[in-house]
């Protein structure tokens, strides 16, 4: 049985470990609600407005009375 290699093995699981350990404080750490502007791109997907083809159609479908 070798110690010292296991010992390296160790080591560098605890070092992966501490690494993930990080990158999910970070994760939630950054979660919450955003202030600012948002992305363009969602600005975008959030335009108002009747989407095409829906009912209530402008004056184009009445008649016109002259």
């Amino acid at each position: 049985m070798d110690v010292t290699k296991i010992l390296g093995e160790l080591r560098q699981e605890r070092e992966q470990l501490e690494e993930a350990i990080i990158s999910l404080e970070r994760l939630a750490r950054g979660r919450g609600r955003r202030r600012g502007r948002p992305p363009a791109w969602l600005s975008i997907a959030k335009k108002r407005g009747r989407p095409p083809g829906s009912k209530n159609k402008t004056s184009l479908a009445k008649p016109a009375v002259a």
